[in-house]
């Protein structure tokens, strides 16, 4: 079995994340593995379709997105104890960013929660699919189950 070095935790911050990150440190502390994070601001509209709920494009929401997440990031690395150098938060689209990121810093594990989307977020694709099939590095998938 392979032996990672470097493994880069992607968070979205929705529900249970904490099982995606207890998975990533595991793994690191079982292969002596670096741990680093990257949670990224997506910058499409934010809302349910099906319930006419959605941020107009107009609406610059990003640096309130961009502190909250530099925010959840920071108790999230302290509580991981990943140094703040190895810790990114990005804008744009999630799944080229987390493979922008992992290319650049000698990746070679990635992973990531998988929330099983159907509907309208499954037309639309998935985080977590695009990493698996476009990352050079291998991808976890950790299955997050419906409460």
């Amino acid at each position: 079995m392979k032996s990672y070095k470097h493994i880069l935790l992607a968070v979205d911050f929705f529900d249970r994340q904490a099982v995606v990150a207890e998975r990533a440190q595991d793994l690191a502390e079982r292969y002596g593995a670096r741990l680093s994070m990257i949670h990224v601001v997506d910058a499409l509209p934010i809302g349910d379709p099906a319930n006419d709920v959605l941020v107009p494009f107009e609406m610059d929401l990003s640096q309130e997105f961009i502190a909250l997440g530099r925010k959840k990031l920071a108790e999230l690395a302290s509580s991981l104890g990943v140094p703040e150098h190895q810790i990114w938060l990005e804008t744009g689209s999630p799944k080229q960013e987390i493979i922008r990121i992992a290319e650049e810093n000698g990746v070679d594990l990635i992973v990531v929660g998988s929330h099983g989307r159907h509907g309208l977020a499954l037309l639309l694709g998935s985080t977590a699919n695009g990493v698996l099939h476009h990352a050079h590095c291998d991808v976890l998938a950790v299955r997050l189950q419906n409460p």
